[in-house]
């Protein structure tokens, strides 16, 4: 079984003086997939490959000092969720109509985990084209937590965050549109980062909504964020939505102790929406922080119960602009019983997408079709804008503003299908942060009585992940 490392620190520290090596944690990773295969977490493992990266690695650690001759992740093992081009390799955003896609080049995250020598293990399950809030919606079938294999994993990132907690690789690659970084990790008990919109590249990111589509990391550490968010962010030729703002430097990364204004949502506690654990949670470390000598006020955000319509609205509209490449002509899934170019199209869709991706295309083409554009889609955007100046009002007066990351622990696996509505309520305090394009993370805020994972999440101002990250490290100190 691997050695459950909590921080990339203890295993470069482990390869430089030779008490492990790259193969040696592969090999452990290997197992600890094969031993948790039931929950369904991988979509394709590369065991091969990864074990010859990891034998180069070793070499070159060997010959030398592995600050000069391996990247600055040699000998992380990584696993990246299925909506992630990797030349050469399948990619299916967990959808039946890319069944057996090969990608014909990387994605710049891709690229950049490789130039420093990472070792990516496999493709990790998710929510068909990233769409769900409890990896349900795959075509391989729901990704079972490893706290309790009745539940569910929490989505769309789903695989990529129980390959985290299950210990069947070092961190994991997320994406994150309304949440799907963040929700999962709280739902497993690990770390999961959003990145100020514009700060990773997403060339190479399979697209669901790309106003809100953000690539970020799944840990076990801060420190393992920071580094990580330094390897990935930065400028790209392919993306001309990026920042050209200067990168968080992970030697800059250090435990913030200052004292800070925090805001929380006064709604969180008052709900009755709201899982009680998570609220007396929230409640404790409300309480720790003033003890601490930090400022800790309730707010009201007056734009709350329209945050979950307005993201539903907007991202559906760019989802199903962005899915209707997917025609059963260029490329992927083409159903064996079309007989022209118009049964191509509408058999090859309705057999290739599964039902939650039909449902997201078919409200989005609604709310952008003539009679209903201004009525839906102009509104939303300019509710969004409001969204975003309320909060920056906010982060005006506050470092940062604190709030569960769900309403409730991971739910029983099939209990939400029924009623697509409930789940996407789960995305309420998530989608605040994508809606304004901010930066925010969940932190592990222990368990509650029947050992299930919670977690709280903190959200600062744009481009302020060096803040976030440092008050972080203190944060899961308290």
């Amino acid at each position: 079984m691997a050695k459950n490392y909590s921080s990339y620190i203890e295993i470069k520290s482990g390869l430089t003086s030779g008490e492990i090596t790259a193969e040696g944690l592969v090999k452990g990773y290997l197992q600890q997939i094969k031993a948790n295969a039931h929950l369904n977490v991988f979509n394709e493992v590369f065991e091969t490959e990864a074990l010859a990266s990891a034998k180069d690695i070793d070499a070159r650690i060997s010959n030398g000092t592995a600050g000069k001759l391996a990247g600055k992740l040699a000998g992380m093992v990584i696993a990246i969720k299925d909506n992630i081009c990797y030349k050469g390799h399948k990619v299916s955003a967990s959808s039946k109509i890319l069944e057996n896609f090969t990608s014909i080049y990387s994605s710049t995250v891709v690229e950049r985990l490789l130039a420093e020598d990472a070792i990516i293990i496999g493709r990790c399950n998710c929510d068909e084209f990233a769409m769900g809030a409890a990896n349900e919606n795959s075509f391989f079938g729901p990704v079972k937590n490893h706290a309790d294999e009745t539940r569910v994993s929490g989505g769309s990132s789903g695989g990529s965050a129980v390959a985290v907690q299950a210990g069947m690789c070092h961190a994991a690659i997320g994406t994150d549109t309304g949440g799907s970084v963040r929700q999962p990790a709280a739902f497993c008990g690990v770390i999961g980062l959003k990145p100020t919109y514009g700060r990773i590249s997403r060339h190479g990111v399979i697209s669901y909504a790309s106003s809100f589509d953000q690539v970020g990391p799944l840990t076990k550490s801060v420190s393992d964020a920071s580094l990580l968010l330094e390897i990935l962010a930065g400028t790209d030729e392919y993306d001309s939505t990026l920042s050209q703002k200067p990168v968080p430097q992970h030697q800059d990364f250090k435990k913030d102790t200052g004292k800070k204004n925090i805001a929380y949502l006064q709604e969180a506690l008052s709900s009755p929406g709201v899982d009680a654990d998570v609220k007396a949670t929230l409640t404790t470390y409300i309480e720790k922080l003033r003890a601490d000598g930090h400022t800790v006020k309730p707010i009201s955000f007056e734009y709350l119960e329209y945050l979950v319509p307005t993201y539903y609205i907007l991202a559906m509209a760019e989802a199903s602009s962005n899915l209707a490449r997917y025609d059963g002509v260029h490329y992927g899934y083409r159903s064996p019983n079309a007989t022209d170019l118009e049964s191509t199209y509408k058999l090859s869709r309705s057999e290739g997408f599964g039902k939650e991706v039909k449902r997201r295309i078919m409200l989005g083409t609604f709310v952008l079709s003539a009679g209903y554009y201004d009525a839906y889609y102009a509104k939303a955007q300019k509710v969004r804008r409001l969204i975003q100046n309320k909060t920056n009002e906010i982060l005006e007066n506050f470092d940062f503003i604190l709030t569960p990351t769900a309403p409730e622990p991971a739910f029983p696996l099939g209990v939400k299908e029924k009623d697509p509505v409930v789940t996407y309520l789960h995305d309420i305090f998530t989608v605040q942060a994508s809606l304004a394009g901010m930066p925010a993370i969940s932190l592990p805020a222990g368990n509650n009585s029947k050992g299930l994972p919670l977690g709280l999440q903190l959200l600062a101002k744009s481009f302020a992940e060096q803040e976030l990250l440092n008050f972080s490290e203190y944060f899961l100190q308290l």
